[in-house]
């Protein structure tokens, strides 16, 4: 078993699911009410935060984690020697886009993209998100780094 796989069992819950209603409240009531008009940039430092505390050894894991987590099904749609591009989607996804237009945000999970990316290819990277509106209602990640730009690692003794 992974440090992962060992990471998300212990915080397996059983067959307990929350009802996205009490999701929604604290997601889309509760955060912009408490962050204000700093709420996405917050909301994007706490996902790379989250992915510090869930780190991820290959991008094939972010996939479980994200369902994990309720956040939506995550696919990797394209990748070059820079960039990585994935699309989120599901219903409670499709929903938030549908229901709060303009408003609606995601950049708790573009953080926690760039921090994974980062720290599984070396290298600082951030994430853009673009919220598609139209009939298939989506989220596509642009995660970018630059390969000169590696991060630096700090040897403990």
């Amino acid at each position: 078993m992974t440090k992962n796989e060992t990471i998300l069992k212990s915080e397996h819950f059983g067959e307990a699911e929350v009802p996205a209603f009490g999701y929604e409240l604290i997601r889309t009531v509760l955060l912009p009410e408490l962050l204000g008009k700093e709420q996405a940039s917050i909301l994007y430092w706490s996902g790379r935060k989250i992915a510090r505390l869930y780190p991820m050894e290959k991008e094939e894991d972010l996939v479980v984690f994200f369902q994990k987590a309720g956040w939506g099904e995550l696919k990797l749609t394209d990748q070059g020697k820079n960039k990585m591009v994935f699309e989120l989607n599901s219903p409670l996804v499709a929903s938030r886009i549908k229901d709060h237009p303009g408003s609606v945000l995601f950049t708790l999970e573009a953080g926690f993209l760039a921090e994974q990316i980062q720290t599984i290819r070396g290298y600082m990277a951030e994430t853009y998100s673009d919220i598609h509106t139209g009939h298939n209602k989506k989220v596509v990640f642009n995660v970018k780094w630059d390969n000169r730009d590696a991060v630096e690692t700090v040897d403990t003794l």
